[in-house]
């Protein structure tokens, strides 16, 4: 049996056969460099977001920060795109199961963005088969049989793949240094840097991230740092890594230029990542009554006001820049069995994709391989043989932060579906990422962590600032838990006693409680979901 490299004040737990080929010296040493360097600015980073959060509870709002004014008035532009990444007019995402990763790549979209965040469990296999299944993937090795026999292998072209890493908050407690379980990203980053990055660069490609969840453009300038050791520690050309930030907090939406400025030389752009942006509008102001209080998650769209500031606010800071603008998730999935809804959701992705493309969006994220060709389609008609939008610079666009706060213009009501709705999906939810599973179909739309938060932190504001139902029920705990009740029912005859018994649908439960009901608000459900992981 093989055993872990040894590399001083290192130490690896959950060790198993196979991992040599990820868990190198070089990755791990690589790993402890960049966790002694940077792990004390990672700490300071995350206590300012917890600062910050008591000063919105107590009343203040964001604006755009009077001490980078000259960083939005300078003329600069970020790095020219890098090969694969120049038309991104579709991009498809998902975790790294190697199904998944094979057929993401031959669906059709420009970009595979394989995620080891919010669509996947951070088991210690999911991360280190993750990375084995990408490599493989670079060097055209990788295939898939099904129990049923079917066989997967790669096409001759391919869509670009860019990973996307867990974000700053999460810790990886499998590595430890110097006692210190190392940051999640970092695991990630490293994992992927020693593993596939020069096969990428032999391809004629580039090691291409996605980087989530950041809440200020000093997180930027901590990952361009990141970025900059780790090209010089491997050898790698300086602005060979090249990623776009996923702009999914309420807070980086008032410094998008400074994220882009930070990152520059290793800037691919900024991705309206819509789903937590939501989240984030919710957990931000949380406290704050009527001011954010957000309507039934199905009423959220993206053509509510504080979500269009955004959107458009995004494509005119990219575009200012050269930087690419990519749009959100087509989060539908498609239903053969019921060609009404299925027409009818396909006409909702294709009126979404559309907005996308006529806002100046250069591409957009789907789901499931299905809609490739729905969203392929609209940005075909949009762009023709052209590769993107950038010379589309939306000088008519001015959003202000009071636009960019206007939860409370958001049209729609309470319901008690709604609150059924939420309990339902979030429990359910949490039952398949326990189990491993950290995208799930849930209703015809792909549920992962980003809308499982929307669940929960809707619950919680509700509960906690005494709301009630357009119905006139009051949503209180004690509610809830009966709602949780009834709706696990439901769920337990719809799966089936086998499934059901197999299943963590009690330890769902309770986590959900813990994420939707508890007096103080979890900052992400990922966390205390983690300390739950048997692996």
């Amino acid at each position: 049996m093989s055993s872990a490299p040894q590399v001083p004040g290192v130490e690896v737990l959950g060790w198993q056969d196979g991992y040599e080929q990820v868990l190198t010296e070089q990755s791990l040493s690589l790993l402890a460099r960049l966790h002694r360097e940077f792990g004390p600015r990672r700490t300071e980073l995350l206590q300012a977001r917890a600062d910050r959060d008591i000063e919105l509870a107590a009343g203040a709002l964001p604006d755009f920060l009077a001490a980078t004014k000259d960083v939005r008035e300078q003329d600069w532009q970020v790095a020219p795109a890098a090969p694969g990444l120049v038309d991104r007019r579709v991009e498809i995402t998902g975790p790294t199961d190697r199904k998944m990763v094979i057929n993401a790549l031959n669906c059709g979209a420009k970009v595979f963005m394989a995620d080891f965040e919010d669509s996947n469990t951070p088991t210690f296999e999911n991360l280190v088969t993750g990375q084995l299944n990408l490599r493989d993937a670079w060097l055209r090795q990788i295939d898939f049989t099904s129990p049923q026999g079917k066989s997967y292998a790669l096409n001759d072209t391919v869509a670009t793949l860019v990973v996307r890493n867990r974000g700053w908050h999460l810790p990886e407690r499998h590595v430890v240094v110097d006692g210190e379980a190392v940051s999640g990203s970092l695991f990630d980053f490293c994992m992927y840097m020693t593993t596939s990055a020069q096969i990428a660069i032999d391809k004629g490609f580039g090691p291409y991230f996605y980087l989530p969840k950041m809440e200020s453009h000093l997180e930027a300038r901590l990952w361009n740092d990141v970025f900059l050791v780790g090209q010089g520690a491997l050898g790698i050309p300086r602005g060979t890594i090249r990623a776009t930030c996923l702009v999914e907090t309420i807070l980086a939406a008032f410094e998008m230029e400074e994220i882009l400025y930070e990152l520059r030389e290793h800037s691919s752009g900024l991705n309206a990542g819509r789903w937590d942006y939501i989240f984030s509008m919710i957990k931000k102001f949380r406290t704050r009554g009527q001011e954010f209080q957000l309507p039934d998650r199905s009423e959220v769209k993206m053509t509510v006001p504080f979500m269009r500031a955004y959107t458009e606010l995004l494509v005119k800071t990219c575009h200012a820049r050269g930087a690419h603008a990519v749009g959100g998730m087509a989060a539908f999935i498609p239903n053969r069995k019921d060609a009404a809804v299925n027409d009818a959701a396909l006409t909702a992705v294709r009126a979404d994709k559309a907005r996308e493309a006529d806002d100046g969006f250069d591409g957009s994220w789907v789901a499931h391989p299905d809609l490739v060709p729905v969203a392929l389609e609209v940005f075909d008609a949009k762009l023709g043989a052209r590769p993107n939008q950038l010379d589309r610079q939306r000088e008519d666009v001015h959003v202000t932060a009071a636009q960019l706060l206007s939860a409370s213009e958001t049209p729609g009501d309470i319901t008690e579906a709604g609150v059924r709705l939420n309990v339902s999906v979030g429990i359910q939810y949490l039952e398949s990422w326990l189990r491993g599973g950290g995208a799930v179909a849930i209703n015809n739309l792909m549920e992962d962590a980003a809308t499982a938060e929307i669940s929960r932190s809707q619950v919680w504001q509700w509960v906690h600032n005494g709301v009630a139902t357009v119905e006139g029920t009051a949503i209180t705990a004690d509610w809830v838990r009966q709602v949780e009740d009834e709706e696990l029912e439901l769920v337990r005859a719809a799966v089936g006693e086998q499934a059901w018994t197999g299943g963590k649908y009690d330890e769902a439960r309770e986590l959900f409680d813990q994420v939707a009901l508890a007096d103080e608000f979890v900052e992400f459900l990922t966390l205390p979901a983690y300390d739950r992981l048997e692996s």
